[in-house]
């Protein structure tokens, strides 16, 4: 069957697309899309990858090898038109999880791009924590200086740095909140909450949000397969894209709409002191325990939850990529829920 959507995006029907985590919530989302517009998605896999939520997917071609050693990447890239890089590390026990992760693995995928001929375009999922958090009432821009807050967001910023330096074409998204079906850290980390009614929020000024569904940040990681400008070799913002549904949310908005979607319209709100906050981010960060899964909360997660805004405006997605996001919150957080409810995780 074609896709409704094939028009829309010329050509891309003879391009191989290489997800890079292809497996993860992001990934697997936008491999399946990739496949029903009839291009060639290739899927980049480590050996010990887990390929259940792809194995039905027809015509998904498979690229063994590790962003952590570079084994196996520049093969990999060999005969590809574009990488659509997804895998990072966004939860670590300590900081230098997130330069190696996303830093260090980016700059030798890079490497291996920079090296094939012709060199594949690089679209490049970075993240708003990169720019840095916007101001309360003012959302940010491309043009807004950066200033990330975090090592989440600071190793970001530089796996960006290292695609410029390199001088392969790179289109940069930088998505806000991403949620939607698949999604098993953002949205499930909330739903007991919501499930009870009950809902912590930071004491006041309430504090903004952009979020963006991920159907629609997979139709903007394919517009940038195919339109967009690409990072200029001096600096610059050109070629950065930032990625939400356009509008901004309290906090309390987001609460209460999660609530609606589970069938408990009535929130009640706990407020929760930012000193507290900033003491349990410590508390996780000189736990003992330095093996086993990585903590959602640490000190670095705390310094980012206190700040008052992460908003960003979309003005120049949708004038370069075409970029119409489909969902605003409450449509996007009922899909979800019904995805969860589907897979007998939501009672």
């Amino acid at each position: 069957m074609t896709s409704p959507e094939r028009h829309r995006w010329p050509g891309i029907a003879s391009r191989a697309i290489m997800v890079t985590g292809a497996t993860g919530f992001i990934g697997a989302r936008l491999v399946r899309r990739l496949a029903d517009l009839g291009c060639t998605p290739v899927a980049m896999v480590r050996p010990t990858s887990d390929r259940t939520v792809l194995a039905d997917i027809p015509g998904l071609r498979y690229a063994v090898a590790d962003l952590d050693t570079g084994a196996g990447v520049r093969a990999a890239v060999a005969g590809v038109d574009t990488v659509v890089h997804l895998a990072g590390q966004v939860k670590a026990r300590r900081p230098g999880a997130f330069r190696r992760g996303n830093t260090e693995s980016t700059g030798r995928l890079v490497a291996a791009l920079a090296a094939a001929d012709p060199t594949p375009r690089l679209v490049l999922c970075s993240s708003l924590a990169a720019a840095g958090p916007s101001r309360p009432g003012r959302p940010r821009d491309e043009s807004t200086p950066v200033a990330p807050v975090s090592a989440y967001g600071r190793s970001k910023l530089a796996a960006e740095e290292i695609a410029r330096a390199a001088g392969v074409p790179t289109v940069v998204l930088r998505p806000t909140i991403v949620y939607g079906p698949g999604d098993h850290d953002f949205l499930p980390s909330f739903l007991p909450m919501a499930r009870l009614g009950a809902h912590l929020r930071p004491t006041r000024p309430e504090r903004e949000y952009s979020f963006v569904h991920v159907d629609d940040l997979c139709a903007a990681l394919i517009a940038a397969v195919v339109r967009g400008g690409t990072l200029p070799p001096g600096g610059g913002a050109e070629g950065v894209y930032l990625i939400s549904d356009g509008a901004v949310y309290g906090w309390s908005d987001f609460c209460r709409e999660l609530a609606i979607a589970v069938g408990r319209p009535r929130a009640r709100f706990i407020a929760v002191p930012g000193p507290l906050v900033h003491a349990t981010g410590w508390l996780c960060d000189l736990s003992p325990v330095r093996r086993g899964p990585a903590l959602t909360m640490n000190r670095d997660r705390a310094y980012e939850i206190r700040q008052l805004a992460w908003t960003c405006a979309t003005d120049r997605a949708r004038a370069d990529l075409g970029f119409t996001p489909a969902y605003r919150l409450p449509e996007g957080l009922a899909s979800a829920v019904a995805w969860y409810r589907d897979q007998g995780l939501l009672r």
